[in-house]
């Protein structure tokens, strides 16, 4: 995996849960959900819009089951595919995803350079070819679009630097439900409590 020199200084001396349960940050947004709720549960934990549009700009890395985006090819709301997929992208999605095929086949959220931590994620969307819906969401919004162009250093917008603002928000996000006091550890090995 390249990274072009990310990096970031992880907040250390954390504790640790005495109980597996999911967490309050495990509730993030799902993969349908508006812009506007995506921000209003962004917000909850004191992440902003840019955040958000940052940290699902993450998904340059990663893939997602069919099963999670399939009903955007074939039974969208309409009762055809997602109109906001681009239509040249459509047929390639298809054969990796076909209706009645693989639910549980892994396709890249970055197509065409999945393995790269780099802002083709974000071109990608401008173009239509976003997998996840909520994903395309950040093109087809207007108050989450800006950042997207910030990214790509479009003409007529600041120029932000993708690299330096993911390491922020990381940081931003590595300081929810920290934990403290009685109910928490510091572990002697990772995969046990003490």
């Amino acid at each position: 995996m390249q990274t072009k020199g990310i990096n970031w200084k992880v907040p250390t001396g954390r504790r640790d849960g005495r109980v597996s349960l999911q967490s309050d940050a495990a509730k993030l947004p799902g993969f349908t959900d508006s812009i506007e709720s995506q921000k209003q549960q962004f917000a909850r934990f004191g992440l902003n819009t840019q955040d958000l549009v940052t940290l699902v700009g993450g998904h340059t890395i990663g893939t997602a089951a069919c099963l999670v985006f399939n009903y955007r090819l074939n039974n969208f709301t309409n009762g055809g595919p997602d109109p906001t997929i681009n239509s040249s992208f459509l047929p390639q999605l298809r054969s990796l995803c076909p209706q009645n095929g693989n639910n549980f086949r892994r396709v890249d959220l970055d197509t065409g350079s999945a393995n790269k931590f780099d802002t083709s994620f974000f071109t990608n969307l401008k173009n239509g070819r976003g997998v996840l819906e909520s994903d395309q969401k950040l093109w087809t919004d207007a108050s989450t679009r800006t950042f997207v162009q910030q990214f790509l250093g479009e003409k007529g917008v600041r120029k932000l630097n993708f690299g330096k603002e993911f390491a922020k928000s990381m940081v931003k996000m590595s300081n929810i439900g920290v934990k403290t006091g009685g109910n928490s550890e510091i572990r002697r090995v990772c995969s046990a409590i003490n």
